[in-house]
């Protein structure tokens, strides 16, 4: 990935291109603020990524660029998701920047059950 991609959104990023429907996702939760689908490759029982519609690339930029509300609303959102799957307890983790382990340069926090995939059986 180039550096750009850290500094401008890049619409043509793999969240971006879910978002416009270009690429299939399991969608588990849709509102008009975020798409949470189920992650292709799951570290857990239950593991959601949880995206916002609107272009921000990590949480700094969510932090950094956008009003308290909504931030506020994203977690909220988050919260829907899980209430949505029926869950009663979750892990929440964010990756933030490529230094912190995140791949893909749109905002994403990722949702996790409490079960690893074998314990789940």
């Amino acid at each position: 990935m180039s550096d750009t991609q850290w500094i401008m959104y890049n619409k043509d990023n793999l969240f971006a291109k879910i978002l416009r429907k270009e690429i299939p996702a399991d969608i588990v939760f849709e509102n008009d603020r975020i798409l949470a689908f189920k992650d292709i490759v799951p570290k857990m029982a239950t593991h959601i990524l949880i995206i916002p519609k609107n272009h921000i690339i990590s949480f700094v930029d969510l932090i950094n660029g956008q009003n308290n509300e909504t931030v506020g609303q994203f977690f909220r959102d988050i919260k829907s998701v899980g209430d949505h799957l029926g869950l009663k307890g979750y892990k929440l983790e964010f990756h933030v920047q490529p230094e912190g382990g995140q791949e893909i340069p749109h905002l994403h926090a990722h949702l996790l059950s409490d079960k690893k995939l074998d314990e789940e059986k």
